[in-house]
C-alpha cells in the first residue's frame, strides 16, 4: 500500500503511534485535555478479549489451561466460567511469531469495526485522534489524514518497558522487537514527537501543529 494512500475527507483523523513504551498514552492524555476525542485501539483489544466474547471464547478454546483463570463475579455459577490470564497469553504470543498472528488476525477486525462504529458516532467532529500501537503493522494507514509517531532513545524505551510491566531484559526486548522499529516508523510520519526528554518540548510541537 502506498504511504500516500490516507483519509481525505473533510474530518482530520490523526493516527498516534510509536514503540511500547515510547510515551504514547502520555502524548493521548495531553489530547484529551486539548479537547480531542482520543480513540484507543488498546481499550478495544481489551474489550474484543471480554469474558464472555466469541473471541475470547476462542483464544480459551486454543490454549486451555495454559491461559485460563477464575473469572471473578459475584454470581457463583458464572464465576465458574474461566477468563483470559492476559499476562500468560503475553508470554505466548509474544514468544512464537505463529501464535501472535493468529491472535492478531483473530482481534484486528474487531478492533477495526469498533474504531468504525465510534468514528461513525462523531460525524461533526472536526479532528480526532485514532491512537493505534501496531498502525503500521495493521496497514491501517489509510485510516489516517496524518501520522504521528511518539519516540524516544531505545535505551529509555527498554528501561521503561521492563519498570512499567515489570519484564525482565531479554523478554522486553521481545516485545519491543515484535513491533517494527521506531526509526522506520519515523521515516513514515507526518510529525515525530520526541519524549525522550523533556514533555514540554512534544507539547508545544503538538500545540504548533494543532494551530
Amino acid at each position: 500500500m502506498s504511504e500516500r494512500q490516507r483519509w481525505k475527507g473533510r474530518q482530520r483523523r490523526i493516527g498516534l503511534t510509536g514503540g511500547i513504551a515510547s510515551g504514547k498514552s502520555s502524548v493521548g492524555e495531553y489530547l484529551t485535555t486539548l479537547g480531542l476525542p482520543v480513540l484507543d485501539a488498546d481499550v478495544y483489544s481489551r474489550r474484543a478479549l471480554a469474558h464472555g466474547s466469541k473471541a475470547a471464547e476462542a483464544v480459551l478454546k486454543r490454549y486451555g489451561s495454559r491461559v485460563s483463570q477464575p473469572f471473578d463475579s459475584i454470581d457463583h455459577e458464572t464465576s465458574a466460567s474461566p477468563t483470559i490470564n492476559r499476562t500468560a497469553l503475553g508470554q505466548i504470543v509474544f514468544n512464537d511469531p505463529k501464535e501472535r498472528l493468529w491472535l492478531e488476525q483473530l482481534v484486528h477486525p474487531i478492533v477495526l469495526h469498533s474504531f468504525e462504529k465510534e468514528i461513525a458516532l462523531q460525524p461533526q467532529t472536526t479532528a480526532l485522534v485514532l491512537m493505534i500501537p501496531l498502525l503500521f503493522e495493521a496497514s491501517l494507514q489509510a485510516m489516517c489524514s496524518e501520522i504521528w509517531v511518539v519516540h524516544c532513545d531505545p535505551a529509555q524505551q527498554l528501561e521503561r518497558l521492563c519498570q512499567r510491566d515489570g519484564l525482565e531484559e531479554a523478554t522486553a526486548l521481545a516485545r519491543i522487537r515484535s513491533q517494527w522499529p521506531l526509526s522506520e516508523k519515523c521515516q513514515r510520519a507526518d510529525l515525530v514527537l520526541d519524549n525522550s526528554r523533556d514533555q514540554e518540548a512534544w507539547k508545544r510541537q503538538i500545540t504548533s501543529h494543532l494551530d
